[in-house]
């Protein structure tokens, strides 16, 4: 098990890079202005967020009742997150006005115990902690507990720290193996991880067991969710009346002790936190048994069960994984935070093993539906990352209502544009690792950063074409006399070749597990050229892959692509790629560097004495036409429209 370093919020690294530099302005300048006055209300047209307005009635500022989710207090915290890893790259002082003035908002509204909940303290205060499988006030308070950890490492200020100990002392105070505890986890996996987080920030290890406690607990008999509802009357929070059928383990991953799942099931945000949290547990505590699990979790996800584009969770009822190979295209649910989630996994397990189906994953999942679930302008935002999409069946078949044509302005239940935020924002932390004798490279985005190396910190400035060239270049620019060490660079899995020079001078690296190690005594000055293959590239599917068999999808460096209706002409399930024609780049005309795809395709039209026969004996007419491919991430930025990733290949 690795020892490998994570380069932790605080530590220097900022983000200067082509594609991702506007996204993080973006997220600055635009996204975070934009949410804070949706959590107050005042975004004309948009679904009401009433976050702020919550917590005005929990501290007594203002009156009135509850209103939106039971777990709206997290939006607000996930904005406060993203917020803090913006003041560590640059101080904006009304950012940093607002955050104050949200931490004195929700110092006022925590309870003289450390108990902090908006819903429970207005809406229902003699209820607390008894229905943990609906409710979500641990992973309430999880979010609160990463906000409040990443503002301390950002900027070393403790006011949201200090909230947060307090909250974290009263959960310990609850929860626990020992007598007169409450033997219990939540239905919302979060916790876990801000207990680790909080750990790493305070030193402090009684967190640590806490959070493995809380892994540890679930999926333990007696059934502690069934055992909760029965107490509670066998009620729902989101039902009413008595309830049939108790909550499903399944669906919460309480069906078995963590250490014995192998196969991704249940709502799929839920699950990829846990795992994340598992691989932190694994690494700090040298799990052998966490690892084992979590090698087959992930297993599970990247080689059954998820989408082209790194999307997961495919089906919108319960938001959740399905069975092996079962990936629809026209009603996939792929919720931008469960890529989020699984980008969140995959780091750790960086952490823990260096192997590049981790950075792959991670890579795939962040260019392609990450950065789908946010337009252009920042101010709209796709809940669901479909792989087809037919308008008016959209609007006219009840199990396609979830997948939305055009990127929505905000949403009643907005955990993902706060979430998307958190992630950019926190951009560089993605990109190295390290341990004592090794500099990882797992994202090519380019940065400056300092890591800790043999000897002390490197300063190292990485610079990148990356999605739209083919190369990267790696300068050490400031070194501390020592030992020789290796620079370990992820060989893409879309790239056939990997090009090296050090200094001019073609290098010849030791490949292990796809990164390519570069060991020598380093100099400061020293500059690394790396060049990629980025031909576009055709993808099939595993035979098992109902939806996709007989069709293609097309790849180019780390983007999936797409065609529009803008582009090409409707039906375009009429539309098929022959597999032999070539596949052209062009620039495209309404987005600053990106590179389209072209090739010559067939459409199939209605033989014109049949033209309005539902069924008929004779077969199509084979017409030839030109095909335009945009990046996925890029698509729904211009009208309304049909769009596929995935279409027939032809002979």
């Amino acid at each position: 098990m690795s020892d490998n370093n994570a380069t932790k919020p605080g530590t220097s690294v900022r983000v200067e890079d082509g594609y991702w530099t506007p996204y993080q302005r973006l997220v600055r300048n635009t996204v975070l202005p934009y949410q804070w006055e949706a959590l107050h209300d005042r975004i004309a047209g948009a679904e009401p967020s009433r976050a702020i307005a919550n917590f005005r009635i929990a501290a007594g500022l203002q009156e009135g009742r509850f209103e939106g989710f039971v777990f709206q207090d997290t939006d607000l915290y996930k904005w406060l997150e993203a917020a803090s890893y913006q003041h560590g790259s640059a101080f904006e002082p009304e950012l940093e006005r607002q955050v104050e003035e949200a931490a004195r908002l929700i110092g006022a509204a925590q309870q003289a115990d450390g108990y902090l909940n908006t819903y429970f303290t207005v809406a229902e205060p003699g209820k607390r902690w008894t229905n943990l499988a609906d409710c979500h006030e641990l992973y309430s308070a999880g979010h609160f507990i990463e906000a409040a950890a990443a503002r301390y490492s950002c900027t070393g200020k403790t006011d949201l720290l200090d909230i947060a100990v307090k909250l974290a002392d009263h959960i310990d105070f609850v929860f626990g193996p020992e007598p007169g505890k409450l033997r219990g986890y939540d239905g919302h996996q979060e916790i876990e991880l801000a207990l680790v987080r909080l750990y790493e920030a305070t030193g402090e290890r009684k967190y640590l067991d806490l959070a493995g406690f809380f892994i540890d607990e679930r999926g333990q008999k007696p059934d502690f969710f069934h055992l909760e509802w029965e107490k509670r009357g066998r009620t729902s929070h989101w039902h009413p009346g008595v309830q049939k059928t108790p909550p499903s383990l399944h669906y919460h991953q309480a069906h078995l002790p963590v250490r014995e799942q192998e196969t991704a099931v249940g709502h799929a945000v839920r699950a990829v936190y846990m795992y994340a949290a598992m691989a932190d547990l694994a690494r700090l505590r040298q799990d052998e048994g966490l690892l084992a699990a979590c090698r087959k979790l992930w297993s599970s996800i990247v080689h059954k069960q998820m989408y082209v584009t790194g999307g997961i969770g495919s089906t919108p009822i319960g938001e959740a994984f399905t069975i092996d190979y079962d990936l629809p295209n026209d009603t996939n649910y792929s919720e931008t935070c469960a890529s989020i989630g699984l980008i969140f996994f995959a780091r750790r397990m960086l952490l823990l093993e260096v192997s590049s189906e981790y950075g792959d994953i991670m890579e795939l999942a962040l260019y392609n539906t990450v950065s789908s679930g946010m337009s252009a302008d920042g101010k709209h935002y796709f809940y669901v990352n479909p792989m087809e999409v037919w308008p008016e069946a959209s609007r006219g078949n009840p199990g396609k209502h979830h997948i939305k044509t055009e990127r929505q302005a905000w949403y009643g239940c907005a955990c993902c544009p706060p979430n998307a935020a958190r992630l950019l924002s926190s951009l560089g932390h993605y990109i190295f690792t390290s341990d004592n004798e090794n500099l990882y490279v797992h994202l090519y985005i380019g940065s400056e950063a300092e890591v800790q190396l043999v000897g002390g910190k490197a300063a190292i400035k990485l610079e990148s074409g990356i999605p739209w060239k083919p190369e990267a270049s790696l300068t050490i620019t400031d070194l501390p006399a020592g030992n020789p060490f290796s620079i370990a660079l992820r060989m893409p899995a879309w790239s056939s070749t990997l090009r090296l020079e050090i200094n001019g001078q073609e290098a010849d690296p030791d490949i292990r597990s796809g990164y390519a190690y570069l060991y020598r005594r380093w100099e400061q000055g020293d500059v690394i050229d790396i060049g990629f293959a980025m031909e576009p590239r055709r993808i099939y599917s595993h035979p098992q892959l109902r939806a996709d068999v007989g069709k293609v999808a097309l790849q180019r460096g780390p983007m999936i692509y797409c065609l529009e209706e803008a582009d090409n002409e409707a039906p375009l399930a009429a539309l098929s790629l022959p597999s032999v024609s070539e596949i052209t780049e062009v620039p495209s005309e309404w987005s600053t560097g990106a590179v389209l795809l072209q090739a010559r395709g067939e459409r199939l039209r209605a033989p014109l004495e049949e033209e309005t026969s539902l069924y008929r004996h004779s077969p199509p007419v084979v017409e030839t036409c030109k095909l335009t491919f945009v990046p996925y991430a890029l698509w729904g930025n211009r009208r309304s429209g049909e769009m596929a990733v995935w279409l027939r290949e032809s002979l």
